[in-house]
């Protein structure tokens, strides 16, 4: 009894503004920002950081390198400049000596210290440890070497150029960790970090609560000059049920909501995507472009006559109104994938011109594919899963108007993979999400020398010019240059079809009224060092 007594003691103290004492609630509410997190948070690491409950928290209380703002431009963050050599494959890094750790008794008389080069020379060789076993290793493969030249720069070598590289050091897998404190719990730092963020652990129950506290030391200021963060704390609960973690939020017990769960969608926003008029007067909806594609995709290299015969893949992409799908079947939460691969939100984003609906110029195609080949009546199968399955019979149905007979096969969504990956299906539904801000991780599905099941080329695409264009744009250091490339791709890939892109996808975020300061970028990536919220109307 006494220790449940102490615990309940103590998490007063803490979170005196934020359940106990009604008068201190009722001052300090505006200064705690509070949301939930269905999915849990298994480890506040960010060598662990793969799923975005993770990379959320981890956000809040690490510092890497570089930072992404929310049009995804690479900005400093620790390194205060950088320089790339002329064989695009040395990247040396200043730092700035104004990062300080957040407090902890490991380090000392002074309870904090500055970052050094050598933190970051100790937190990447950490990624690469088999004993540490991090996921995120991967964003180290094209690096042959990196050392700390002094305290202030730190260099980085490439084993090839790698014009994405900036992109993926802003990766919360990248952050800097003190070795002190990390060499002291072990495995348990998952539950005891120390960064450099906005925001510092004050105290985690696990499966119940994690609260974040200001961080005094941060060292990032508003325009004006004010210390960032504005919020005391942050308070993040862990609701499984999203319909559970909605309702807490429509009662004003929770500051923010993502995304949209079926069980709320047609609640929350009409069929045009705008918030239901009971709730303009409470809540904000601020929505964005999100990086992730979804489409279908060809197998090129297969036996299926049909989809090897580049009039019918034309055909599909003219033969269905990818307006009238998202707005009937997606709340209109989404952007009709009218262009390439490459998703609106990425800053080489062009709007390259795409499919648009044309049902003559369909059934033309179809009829010209029918009279050279003979065949007069092609059946075509679709691939998808459980959770696509309105979609595929949309597109069932419209396809029929074009005269193309398509099957729709359900399947697992782990079989399904399995069957795409080996090339078992000729047909098939997919998306690409995007790990790091560059066009190349979308490009790099079409590069001969991915084909999977080695690599992410999964509709087995080949063309000579492709790859040259994709292996220049490596070796081009100019953004603006190596866009263009990208941008040549697109348009091959738009030319050939090897995919029918269906909508870039739309990140949808909704806040109480009284939270101002919240953006939104093309990752989803949550930030709240610039947040603030107002004392709730009575």
């Amino acid at each position: 009894m006494k220790s449940i007594i102490h615990y309940i003691s103590t998490l007063c103290i803490v979170l005196t503004f934020v359940s106990c004492g009604k008068d201190s609630a009722e001052n300090k509410h505006h200064l705690v920002f509070r949301y939930n997190e269905s999915s849990n948070i298994t480890s506040l690491d960010p060598a662990f950081s793969k799923v975005q409950s993770n990379i959320w928290a981890c956000n809040h209380i690490f510092n890497g390198l570089l930072q992404l703002d929310d049009s995804l431009n690479i900005q400093p963050d620790i390194a205060k400049t950088w320089t790339i050599s002329s064989d695009a494959k040395t990247y040396t890094f200043t730092l700035r000596k104004d990062i300080y750790f957040q407090k902890h008794v490991l380090f000392g008389k002074d309870s904090t210290r500055t970052v050094t080069a050598s933190d970051f020379e100790y937190s990447l060789n950490r990624l690469l440890d088999e004993k540490v076993a991090s996921p995120g290793g991967w964003v180290l493969q094209n690096v042959e070497s990196f050392k700390a030249q002094n305290d202030s720069i730190f260099e980085i070598k490439l084993i090839k150029p790698f014009p994405a590289f900036l992109g993926l050091m802003t990766m919360k897998y990248a952050s800097v960790v003190p070795k002190e404190v990390v060499s002291h719990y072990g495995s348990d730092f998952r539950s005891n970090p120390i960064g450099t963020g906005p925001f510092q652990m004050k105290l985690w129950e696990e499966n119940v609560k994690l609260v974040l506290r200001k961080n005094p030391l941060f060292y990032e200021k508003d325009e004006d000059g004010n210390a960032l963060p504005y919020l005391e704390a942050v308070a993040i609960t862990f609701l499984p049920d999203k319909q559970s973690g909605f309702l807490q939020f429509i009662q004003g017990k929770l500051d923010f909501t993502s995304g949209l769960d079926p069980s709320y969608k047609d609640d929350i926003l009409t069929q045009k995507g705008e918030l239901q008029p009971k709730y303009k007067n409470e809540i904000n909806l601020i929505t964005g472009p999100y990086l992730n594609t979804e489409y279908l995709g060809f197998r090129m290299d297969g036996t299926d006559k049909a989809v090897l015969d580049l009039r019918i893949r034309q055909a599909m992409n003219y033969g269905f109104d990818r307006q009238k799908m998202i707005t009937y079947l997606r709340n209109n939460m989404g952007t009709p994938a009218v262009n390439g691969i490459i998703p609106a939100g990425l800053p080489s984003f062009n709007n390259a011109k795409g499919y648009t609906y044309d049902i003559e110029k369909a059934k033309k195609l179809v009829n010209e594919y029918k009279k050279a080949t003979g065949d007069k009546k092609p059946v075509i199968q679709l691939s998808t899963n459980a959770s696509y399955v309105d979609i595929g019979e949309f597109l069932q149905r419209e396809w029929q108007k074009i005269g193309l007979d398509v099957q729709v096969d359900i399947s697992p969504p782990s079989t399904l993979r399995q069957a795409i990956s080996t090339g078992k299906v000729s047909f098939f539904r997919a998306s690409w999400i995007a790990d790091y801000p560059d066009a190349e991780n979308y490009l790099s599905l079409f590069y001969s020398n991915n084909f999977s099941p080695n690599g992410p080329n999964y509709t087995h695409f080949k063309n000579a010019e492709f790859d040259r264009l994709y292996e220049q744009a490596f070796k081009e250091t100019d953004d603006e240059k190596r866009f263009v490339l990208y941008q040549k791709m697109d348009k091959i890939i738009i030319d050939q079809a090897p995919i029918i892109p269906l909508f870039y996808d739309k990140v949808a975020r909704f806040t109480r009224k009284e939270v101002t300061g919240l953006g939104i970028n093309p990752l989803n990536l949550l930030s709240l060092k610039k947040v603030k919220k107002s004392i709730p109307k009575s």
